[in-house]
């Protein structure tokens, strides 16, 4: 690979008019990572401005508003936005086309006012995404499902209670919206869980807290019913930690009750996934019993430093080498296959206290992928974006640079490939032109299966 040595902090700014130069140079440069990806990984990084011909008329019109589904996304606070905090961006756009003749590629939308990324209508009205003030696609919108238009019987939306994501495979339940790590001792340095909620609510926008279990199972009935054509293939259970309880319930029950419920209802209509904290094997083996097929213990950053720092109340409560060791032992509960734990890729470089050079931090970072690639465990990632509300996000707006998230996407197919490992199940189809994942490119730069294989 390149060495970036001497470069790794002397990336163009947002609005120098040299993004172009620095997205085609790293496309010539890393020509196996997907170009799909290289542009996807810039659109999660930095984020994208939005014309108004390109928003939604929120649940009113006809294409899917951004449901703000766990945190922000966001490179600013809702009255930071604009017209886009009043009609809401789009969930996802999907690319296509331009000068790059990309493949079609769903990317989750991160508002940014001034990024040099812009979605806009031209003079035919037909929308593109703009760069440096050149039109590199044609841009797609998520179209408004049948479900979102109807209610649950308390009035409530279904996007509130069970929105969807990743061009509407995955029902993404969001249970509890906040987290019980709380405070700066405490967050994670680069989580705006809590923050999101105090902002919708400020907003005066419905965000609910708890979701009770009834009002799930409404929603999902609703989904099922509407949902004609199959599209919504798995959920995820998720929401903050809970370090105490929750209505007299622990972390695993609190969340494996849903799980429970939604299996008895719903026999196998979905791939049941959950994202907690790393726990006890007896508790993850609750999570099995309840019926959830993929879990989720993210582990967020593989530096021991870096995660103490970033991650204060993980740290306290469990601590690095036991969150590594409960890990390992929930693959013998769910099979090493079936465990799938998230990093925030690219907080590795997070001044003041991450790597200086590309090359430091991918090299602890594929430390990470072959720790538990080598127990046939494969590590997925989402693309760090630097809310503002966050410690990490306020010293370091413009993120990580673009050639850390580019190494790693080459790095993290060479890994799998070097332990044999494929692309991960409950994330729908691989390969460039056909993944839906739409928070990181891992899945855009994996190689596509057979259409029988998945």
């Amino acid at each position: 690979m390149p060495s970036s040595t001497d470069r790794s902090r002397t990336e163009p700014s947002r609005t120098d008019g040299n993004r172009t130069r620095l997205v085609e140079r790293l496309m010539e440069e890393f020509p196996h990572v997907p170009r799909e990806a290289v542009i996807k990984e810039d659109l999660l990084r930095g984020g994208v401005a939005f014309d108004e011909s390109a928003l939604s008329d929120n649940e009113g019109g006809d294409v899917k508003p951004k449901s703000y589904f766990i945190f922000s996304f966001d490179h600013g606070t809702l009255p930071e936005l604009g017209a886009a905090a009043l009609r809401r961006p789009p969930e996802e756009i999907v690319l296509t086309g331009g000068p790059y003749d990309l493949r079609r590629t769903v990317v989750s939308v991160r508002v940014n006012p001034a990024s040099p990324y812009r979605v806009a209508a031209d003079d035919d009205g037909v929308l593109g995404l703009y760069l440096d003030g050149r039109r590199i696609s044609d841009v797609g919108l998520p179209p408004m499902p049948d479900y979102y238009r109807h209610t649950l019987e308390n009035g409530k939306s279904v996007m509130e209670v069970a929105p969807t994501i990743q061009w509407g495979y995955l029902v993404y339940l969001t249970v509890f919206r906040v987290c019980q790590y709380f405070g700066a001792k405490e967050e994670c340095q680069y989580c705006d869980i809590n923050h999101n909620w105090r902002q919708h609510k400020a907003a005066g926008r419905p965000y609910t807290g708890v979701k009770p279990v009834e009002e799930v199972l409404e929603a999902l009935a609703i989904i099922d019913k509407y949902d004609t054509a199959k599209t919504s293939t798995a959920y995820t259970l998720t929401g903050g930690a809970i370090t105490s309880h929750i209505g007299g319930r622990d972390e695993a029950d609190f969340y494996g009750q849903y799980a429970k419920a939604i299996e008895e209802r719903f026999p196998g209509r979905w791939i049941g996934k959950v994202v907690a904290q790393a726990l006890p094997k007896a508790d993850v083996q609750r999570f099995h019993d309840y019926g959830v097929q993929i879990y989720h213990p993210n582990y967020e950053v593989w530096d021991r430093r870096l995660f103490e720092l970033y991650c204060p109340g993980k740290e306290r409560y469990v601590g690095r080498d036991e969150w590594h060791r409960r890990i390992l032992d929930s693959s013998e509960v769910f099979g090493a296959r079936n465990v799938i734990p998230n990093f925030v890729a690219g907080v590795e470089m997070a001044e003041p206290f991450g790597f200086t050079t590309v090359d430091e931090a991918i090299a602890s970072t594929t430390e990470g992928l072959r720790f538990f690639m080598s127990h046939g465990i494969t590590p997925r990632f989402t693309t760090w974006c630097p809310e503002p509300t966050t410690p990490l996000g306020k010293t370091n707006p413009g993120g990580a640079p673009l050639e850390y998230h580019i190494r790693l996407l080459d790095a993290y197919r060479a890994t799998m490939e070097e332990y044999g490992l494929s692309s991960p199940p409950g994330y729908g189809p691989p390969g460039p032109g056909r993944a839906v994942f739409s928070v990181s490119s891992f899945m855009d730069s994996l190689p596509a299966l057979p259409d029988d294989a998945r």
